[in-house]
């Protein structure tokens, strides 16, 4: 049986494409499963239809994340900490620490997309990376005081 996979199907083939499969493992697990359309013209048009329609929530995703991106840029963040001896910091400023400050703020960020590394404990002044989606990546500045 020929069918066009609606999505990547690992060691068969990408989106879109048409691949010759056996009946029983299209019929059984590949159409049940929403992964692939038994080959028809009607079926190529909804295949193509879907991948319009991925194409355009793809880059409202995307302007999203730049819109944001943008907002972050401009963004300064101040984390005020209780130190003691030799301003060593009592705790750490982590990832959680920055998506609350910029929740205050308005911007709301997933605390994963925040990337710290090892959490902060020291005073100073650090540029922390946030990745947004796959093509947008922006930092805030953050100043660790006492």
């Amino acid at each position: 049986m020929e069918v066009i996979l609606r999505k990547d199907v690992n060691r068969l083939g990408e989106s879109g494409s048409r691949v010759r499969v056996k009946d029983g493992y299209a019929r059984n697990f590949l159409i049940p499963r929403g992964l692939a359309y038994e080959l028809t013209p009607a079926s190529l048009a909804m295949v193509n239809e879907e991948r319009k329609q991925a194409q355009v929530h793809e880059q409202r995703v995307y302007r999203q994340a730049a819109d944001l991106a943008a907002a972050i840029e401009k963004t300064s963040l101040t984390v005020k900490v209780l130190v003691g001896q030799d301003d060593k910091i009592f705790g750490a400023v982590t990832s959680q620490v920055i998506a609350d400050l910029l929740a205050e703020k308005g911007i709301q960020v997933d605390r994963r997309k925040i990337d710290v590394g090892e959490p902060i404990k020291a005073l100073g002044v650090f540029d922390i990376p946030i990745k947004l989606h796959a093509n947008v990546e922006t930092k805030v500045k953050v100043w660790v005081v006492k």
